[in-house]
């Protein structure tokens, strides 16, 4: 899935001119969404009135987890389709999902061997 995420184009709304962003269990979760649809029903639940416009950005998925996640204060997360029960994703900043200066568990030890990959 991680493999799918990278190479697909996904929504992120705009507050402000920043990326939408929520902060839980210490991680700061980048919202995105797989289609328009998707945006709206998040919309709605966080009390969009119908009809309203999000501004919005579209992304690779390689985009948000090399370089956006990489540039943002603390450990941070994308978060897929959020409203939706069913479909709905999370890619958590780990090893393998980010790179290993922006994940929180690059200091770990791995095989019998101490890391230290920098994580914040």
């Amino acid at each position: 899935m991680v493999g799918e995420f990278r190479r697909t184009a996904v929504l992120v709304p705009l507050m402000d001119g920043l990326l939408l962003t929520a902060v839980h269990g210490g991680i700061r979760w980048i919202h995105t969404f797989t289609d328009e649809a998707a945006m709206a029903r998040f919309a709605r639940l966080k009390g969009a009135a119908p009809g309203e416009g999000w501004e919005y950005a579209a992304l690779l998925g390689a985009r948000l987890l090399d370089v956006v996640v990489p540039s943002m204060d603390g450990p941070a997360g994308v978060a897929v389709n959020a409203a939706d029960e069913d479909g709905s994703m999370l890619f958590p900043p780990v090893r393998g999902i980010v790179p290993d200066a922006a994940a929180v568990d690059a200091d770990m030890e791995i095989g019998g061997v101490e890391r230290d990959g920098g994580a914040r």
